[in-house]
């Protein structure tokens, strides 16, 4: 059982940035990443980083987030800058099988862990 707990989420401005935390006990060597939920919309993945480092990231993201862990992969980080009001979503941390991409985070889910999710607004 993995499980996670996200932190940071919250209400910014247009072109504003949060970081979001995830605590991950215990990491069992799992592709690590952040999809989101908009209310009415599907799960769509933002980013992943894999066990071997490899990282992807959607589309939309488009160079403003970065996804990082902590050196005991205990902590999983997703800095968010430039941000748009179609950002808003709940933000879920989540613990996959290797080799999931972003592209694929949002159905993998499924059959790994998540979190509780965090809240993050962006208003115009």
């Amino acid at each position: 059982q993995v499980q996670l707990a996200e932190s940071g989420g919250g209400s910014v401005q247009s072109g504003g940035s949060l970081r979001l935390s995830c605590t991950v006990r215990p990491y069992r060597g799992h592709c690590m990443g952040w999809f989101r939920q908009a209310p009415g919309k599907e799960r769509e993945g933002v980013a992943t980083i894999d066990d071997d480092g490899t990282i992807t990231y959607a589309d939309f993201v488009q160079g403003r987030f970065t996804i990082s862990q902590d050196n005991f992969r205990t902590e999983l980080h997703l800095q968010m800058n430039s941000l748009k009001p179609e950002d808003t979503a709940m933000y879920y941390c989540a613990a996959v099988r290797r080799g999931a991409t972003a592209q694929n985070l949002g159905e993998v889910v499924d059959w790994g862990y998540r979190g509780q999710g965090t809240q993050v607004t962006v208003s115009q």
